[in-house]
């Protein structure tokens, strides 16, 4: 990794759930925007999922907003009501195909490993590549009728660090698929939180829990890990507490970036 790119430490600002902002390369992302008050959030033909805390801030908060990295936009705990009310005002929704066919103008849906360049301010462009992802434990083929499709995002540009949003990914094997192509990573946004719901795949994880996190962390090689999708809904079963002790465990714990709140 070159000096030159090494340095970069780009802040991270975490909302709670999903919910993140960060400039890179002069653009504003936003990943999964989740901003409704606590409660219950039913899934048509699938559980509840219900909010435990209300997000730190409010889509008033947010400034400016180039793009939205969307996970996906079928589950309230991805994109909620005032979530999907924001949309309107940013100009670019990347997301899963599905989901761009539903969201409509504004929204782009993009397949495995395809790749857009979006022009930075100040020059130069932004490469990202919409990755694989699987909502569930096994084969796509499996989940996805059930779970839905999801997608993670790989973001890169000249002098500008490699970055991963994993999106709400459960398969360690696409992780791997992710860095035969892309590590090391500089700065990987890791959803985790271990959810799990009694009634879906025998109570498996939906996402990464956190020996998981860790794990794809080594994978990635990634040298900053900012977790986010661990805490303010009743069906993640994991927490900070959880994420610090196995990526202490992993040897991994000078990775954690926790963003900041404010």
């Amino acid at each position: 990794m070159s000096s030159s790119v090494a340095p970069e430490q780009f802040p991270v600002r975490v909302f709670g759930g999903p919910t993140a902002l960060f400039e890179y390369g002069g653009l504003r992302f936003l990943t999964d925007p989740t901003f409704d008050a606590p409660g219950d959030y039913p899934v048509p033909g699938g559980p509840v999922l219900t909010k435990t805390a209300p997000s730190v801030g409010t889509p008033a908060d947010l400034g400016r907003v180039d793009v939205v990295l969307l996970s996906h936009d079928e589950h309230a705990d991805n994109l909620d009501n005032s979530g999907r009310a924001l949309l309107a005002d940013v100009p670019l929704t990347l997301t899963t195909p599905s989901g761009g066919k539903r969201l409509g103008e504004g929204a782009t849906g993009m397949a495995d490993w395809e790749s857009i360049e979006l022009d930075r301010p100040g020059g130069g462009t932004i490469t990202v590549t919409g990755v694989p992802a699987i909502h569930g434990p096994g084969v796509r083929e499996d989940v996805e009728p059930i779970a839905g499709q999801v997608i993670g995002f790989v973001l890169a540009g000249d002098g500008l660090p490699t970055v991963y949003v994993s999106g709400d990914n459960a398969s360690l094997d696409l992780v791997q698929q992710i860095a035969a192509r892309f590590a090391p990573v500089d700065t990987a946004l890791l959803f985790a939180g271990a959810p799990r719901f009694p009634v879906l795949f025998d109570g498996q994880c939906l996402v990464l829990d956190s020996a998981q996190a860790a794990e794809a962390a080594r994978i990635l090689g990634a040298r900053r890990v900012v977790p986010v999708h661990y805490d303010s809904w009743a069906h993640f079963t994991e927490g900070r507490k959880d994420l610090a002790a196995a990526f202490t465990t992993a040897g991994l714990a000078d990775r954690l970036d926790w963003g900041h709140r404010n």
